[in-house]
């Protein structure tokens, strides 16, 4: 690519750099200009049909606007001046679509407002954006499925306030990733009916300009889309658009949570995973030993960026009377960026999780590190109904203060107290202070995760 052909990105999201990291090539392309026209064309079509059907325009005039309709045929400069202009890009698209039908032109967006036809537009990149990301979870779910079965019962340190606390397994880890995403599919499965609805209503909602034919060419034209039909106007109801990014704030939360775990796990004095060896991938420009989690990153600056949309779409319902003048023009910034950027975070999880390498062993050397501290609990519980509750807790504080100050392990310090050894030999307290011996249910609940997720993917 010549430097005079270069296209003009300004943003990640279009960036020759850095689109494939922020994004996926399926998604820009729903999103891109050419695809959102052709959504406006297509709503037009449908509308026209949908007029033909109840009788409210001729049927010839709505087959030779289908027909003539054709994207090839805009003048896209002559369409982005007259938009500057006008502020909105229907009437300019309206122009050039009349004058391609010819007689039949003069019923080309009858009835229909501005917004109609851009809110049915993106209700329908909406729809079709959901089913991107409905497949990217998909396939997610899998790939934490098969992660958490393989480590059921791989033993780790689990972390408190980046404390150690008490011990669990990957597995274990893995399945509270797996269950988030399986209530984020329910999640969209919930949604779609709600936002994928057409929007017909004319200038002021009210379909005052279609007589009492206004319901059935509302009803026809979601038809011919294959939309929902609302149960009102929704030109300044905006809840539906907000639930969707703000369901993929959700989404992205969570891969950013995924994303925190790793990036600690993979750090030199964890060393516990690893994203999957590319070569050259996380290369330092300085520093030729540095493997960095950058799919981890990426995800992590996206939940941030998606984070942030979710908040402009809810400050955007806040609109003036029937139709607004100003919040709804923030959806056309947030839902794309915040749909691009959520495909890109997905993808990107699915590379990081698909491969991650998982140092068994270095989870079991951390496990020992605290020498024994970190199963202080199993140990008093254990002790308990010996010599009480409380004072177990008060015999084996004193056995974790003696390995604080004068170093050893927490067996040799219980094998120091006549308390213990009254009622525990060597390989007694052996078993207690071995973290692999105090798991609790941990294995038991990735069984119930994965059992309720393969359920949930039918």
């Amino acid at each position: 690519m010549s430097f005079a052909s270069l296209p003009m990105a300004s943003t990640v999201v279009d960036s020759i750099l850095f689109r494939d990291a922020f994004g996926t090539a399926p998604m820009r392309a729903l999103f891109s200009d050419v695809a959102l026209i052709q959504r406006y064309i297509d709503a037009e079509i449908a509308l026209a049909r949908a007029e033909a059907k109840v009788g409210v325009i001729p049927a010839d005039a709505a087959e030779v606007i289908a027909r003539q309709s054709r994207i090839e045929r805009i003048d896209f400069d002559h369409m982005r001046h007259e938009t500057d202009i006008v502020g909105y890009p229907i009437l300019p698209l309206v122009h050039q679509l009349v004058a391609m039908c010819g007689d039949a032109g003069r019923y080309v967006h009858w009835g229909a407002t501005t917004q109609d036809i851009m809110d049915t537009a993106v209700a329908l990149q909406v729809r079709d954006a959901l089913d991107l990301v409905d497949a990217e979870i998909r396939d997610l779910r899998g790939i934490l499925a098969d992660l958490a079965r393989k480590h059921r019962d791989t033993p780790m340190a689990g972390r408190t306030h980046l404390q150690q606390a008490l011990p669990v397994t990957f597995g274990y880890k893995v399945a509270i990733w797996l269950a988030m995403f399986d209530r984020h599919q329910q999640r969209l499965a919930e949604l779609r009916p709600r936002v994928a609805v057409v929007e017909f209503a004319g200038a002021a909602g009210t379909l005052a300009s279609l007589g009492d034919k206004g319901f059935e060419v509302q009803a026809a034209m979601a038809e011919e889309l294959k939309l929902g039909v609302p149960a009102t106007t929704w030109h300044v109801a905006r809840d539906g658009f907000a639930e969707a990014v703000n369901l993929l704030a959700l989404v992205t939360g969570s891969l950013g949570k995924i994303a925190l775990d790793i990036m600690i796990m993979a750090s030199t004095e964890f060393a516990e995973v690893y994203e999957p060896f590319v070569k050259g991938r996380g290369a330092s420009s300085t520093m030729p030993q540095k493997r960095n989690p950058i799919s981890s990153e990426l995800m992590l600056a996206a939940s941030k960026a998606v984070r942030q949309h979710a908040g402009l779409m809810v400050d955007a319902m806040v609109q003036d009377f029937e139709r607004a003048t100003g919040p709804w023009h923030a959806e056309w910034i947030a839902i794309p960026e915040s749909f691009i950027l959520t495909a890109g975070a997905l993808h990107q999880a699915k590379f990081a999780l698909g491969g991650l390498i998982v140092d068994e062993a270095r989870m079991k050397h951390n496990l020992g590190i605290s020498r024994g501290l970190i199963v202080a609990e199993a140990v008093m519980m254990g002790m308990a109904p010996y010599i009480g509750r409380q004072q177990a807790h008060d015999v084996v504080y004193d056995a974790c203060r003696t390995v604080n100050e004068k170093g050893g392990t927490l067996a040799e310090a219980l094998v120091a107290l006549p308390e213990v050894t009254a009622h525990f030999d060597r390989a007694a307290i052996d078993r207690l202070t071995d973290p692999a011996n105090y798991l609790g249910l941990a294995p038991r609940m990735v069984d119930r995760a994965l059992a309720l997720s393969a359920q949930a993917r039918g």
